[in-house]
Parts: C-alpha cells; structure tokens; sequence
C-alpha cells in the first residue's frame, strides 16, 4: 500500500451548483432590475397601461407603484453588479432585495398576475442560490487572493 497516495476527493454537486446557481442569480438580478426600470417607466409614464384583474383588498395608484418599480429596479441591478464581482454587499443585498421583492411582486399580483408570479419565483431561487453558496461564507474566494 502505498503512503503518497491522496485521498479521494468528494465532490459536492450541493456546492457546484450553488457556486453556477450564485453567478446566474448575479445575471438574475441585473435582468429583474433593467425589467423592473421599464416597469417602473411604463408606470410613471401611463397610469392607464396596468389594469385591474381582480377585486384585492390592497390598492394602490399605479403612478406610486411606477416609482416603487424604478428605484427598486435601480437597486437590484446595482446590488446584481455587486454579485458578478462577488462582493459579500452584493450577496447580502441581493438576499434582501430579492425577498423585498417578493412582497412587492405579491402587492402587484392584481395589475400583472402572470409576471408577479414569474418574478417571485426567480426571486426565490435567487434567495437560494445566494443563501446556498459555500464559498462566501468561508472566505474560500478571497483565501487565493490573500496568500
């Protein structure tokens, strides 16, 4: 038997595809926060382009929710730049932001139902895919960098 042999590797897929999960929540995000800039414009610019689908108890004006969108969209595509450059502000914003972001695709459920559904599930996966990734939270992509 010989003693210079290295032990086997195990490979963690959880890990891996956390790590491809973090880079396309990164991409995620800078795609919801240019979605959510026109969304916030096409707002602000005509109040009469969303209509009601339904009788919800929440009500909002739609030229207030213009302006939720766009600076909510601002931020995410910033804190989505911060991510690709993996910034640990960028992974805490981007876990923040996407689960605000959930509350407000649920208040918008009323004016764009399909697209609040599809925007709160990649914001969910996002929350994963951030929460999940290994190397953040032990400082692993900055240890090469270091020494």
């Amino acid at each position: 038997m010989s003693q210079n042999s290295a032990p086997p590797q195990q490979n963690s897929t959880s890990g891996e595809w956390a790590a491809g999960g973090t880079l396309f929540a990164g991409v995620l995000m800078l795609v919801t926060g240019f979605m959510d800039v026109f969304q916030g414009i096409a707002g602000i610019a005509e109040d009469d382009i969303y209509t009601r689908v339904g009788d919800y108890v929440f009500k909002f004006n739609l030229t207030t929710w213009g302006w939720i969108h766009l600076i909510l969209g601002i931020v995410v595509a910033i804190a989505g730049f911060g991510i690709l450059r993996g910034a640990e502000w960028g992974r805490i914003a981007g876990i923040c932001l996407a689960s605000l972001n959930v509350l407000f695709q649920f208040l918008f459920l009323p004016y764009q139902p399909w697209w609040a559904l599809f925007s709160m599930a990649v914001s969910i996966f996002v929350i994963w895919a951030l929460a999940t990734d290994e190397a953040y939270g032990s400082g692993e992509k900055y240890r090469g960098a270091a020494g």
